[in-house]
Order: structure tokens, then sequence, then C-alpha cells
């Protein structure tokens, strides 16, 4: 009897043991398979990373992101490097245009008429015997091209010896480029007095060029019909070429 207890108790152990060594190698297979997992699981969001990283410029993200934010900023960089390279390309582009017409240019940009290098006079150009009107022609007699675009400053002067400035007219100026030789004109308007009790006597005409200080004088055009009103009712229009 107890040589068969004995032979039963070690029958018990020996299957106790089994069973405990297949429990030892099962936690291994789920240690492993965990590993597995989170190997998995890693990769993947680098993976997921390495696609978004052309959508990490707008954004952040995960860790993964976190390598693609030098990028980002880099494209960000580059973009707003582009913007104003483009930008600059423009204003060269824009200079070059003036300078394949022959403009002189400064800092990318067309310069002035120089006072000194404008022939000027003014002329009766009343259409009726109600509207009056003189041009005046700025003739560009230098030997470079230059902008008169603008509207000039026009002082009338009367026989009393006094001036007064003649308001601008409602108008946007227009691009006035001249050439060597070439000719721009701008209108001074007004309402005639036909009453023959005209208020005005207009002897002079005080013209600085837009974008000048330098005046010129001329005569009051002979034949131009008297002033009605006062000479704030006198009116000037910017600067066209005559082309």
């Amino acid at each position: 009897m107890k040589y068969t207890r004995l032979t039963a108790l070690a029958a018990v152990g020996v299957a106790a043991t089994l069973s405990l060594t297949a429990c030892g190698s099962s936690g291994s297979g789920k240690g492993s398979s965990a590993k597995g997992s989170s190997a998995s699981s890693s990769s993947s969001p680098s993976t997921d990373g390495g696609s978004s990283t052309d959508g990490s410029s707008f954004g952040g993200g995960a860790t993964s992101d976190g390598g693609s934010k030098p990028q980002g900023g880099s494209g960000s960089a580059t973009v707003q490097a582009g913007g104003a390279a483009e930008s600059g390309s423009g204003q060269s582009t824009g200079a070059g245009g003036d300078a394949g017409n022959g403009a002189t240019t400064t800092g990318g940009k067309v310069t002035f008429c120089k006072t000194a290098n404008l022939a000027i006079d003014a002329r009766d150009a009343a259409p009726d015997t109600v509207s009056g009107r003189i041009d005046v022609t700025m003739v560009n007699r230098g030997s470079t091209t230059c902008s008169a675009t603008g509207f000039a400053g026009v002082d009338i002067k009367d026989a009393d010896h006094t001036s007064s400035p003649v308001e601008r007219g409602r108008a946007e100026p227009r691009i006035t480029v001249l050439k060597p030789g070439d000719a721009a004109v701008f209108d001074i308007a007004y309402d005639i007095d036909n009453s023959g009790n005209s208020l005005t006597s207009p002897t002079d005409l005080l013209v600085t060029p837009p974008n000048e200080t330098h005046t010129v004088s001329l005569k009051w055009p002979a034949g131009a019909g008297k002033i009605k009103g006062a000479y704030t009712d006198v009116q000037v229009y910017p600067t066209h070429t005559t082309k």
C-alpha cells in the first residue's frame, strides 16, 4: 500500500511539473507575441509619420512628425523666401519693362523729368465760347527717357501782382513716360465769363512739372477767354501723352 501511494504521489508530482513547464512555455509565447506586437506598433507610426511628412509642414503630429518639423519649417521658409524672390523678380521685371522702353532707372524706377530738360508752353484750346481750356505742353528735350506722370503745380498770376494756386480736377493720373523728343500735355479748365464783368485779370501761369520744385513762368495765352468767378473755380488735370 505504501509503495502504491508513493508511486501515485510521484506520478502526481511529474504531472504537476509537466503542467508547470507547459504553462511557462505558454507565457513565454505570449511575451514573445507581445514584443512582436509592440515592435509592429512602433513601426506603424513611423510609417504613418513618413507618409504624413508631406503634410507636416502645415501641422504637428506624433513624435515622427517632430522629426519632420524641421523640414516643415524649412519648407515654410523656402516658400516665404520664394515669395520674396518672386516679388523681387516682379519688380525687376517692371524695371526691365521700363528699361526696355529706353527709360532711365534709379532703384528700379523711372526718374522724373527735370524742369531744365522740358520745353514748356501754353496755348488757348477752348472748344467753344463757354468752356475755357488752356493746354500746357511739355517736351522732353533731354537725352534720356523720363516720367512726367501726375499733376503739375499751377499758379495764376494776376495784374495786381498776386498769384493764386489752381486746384486739381477729379481725375486719376495716367502713366506718362517721355522718350527724348516726346511731349506730354495737361489741361487747365474753367468757365468763360462773357458778361464783360470778370473779376480776374490773369497775366501769367506759373508751372511746376510733376514731382519737381523748379517753376517756369508762361504768359497767359492771347485770346483765352476771361475767367468766370474766381481763380478757385479753375482746375488743373493730370498729364497725358499726345500720342
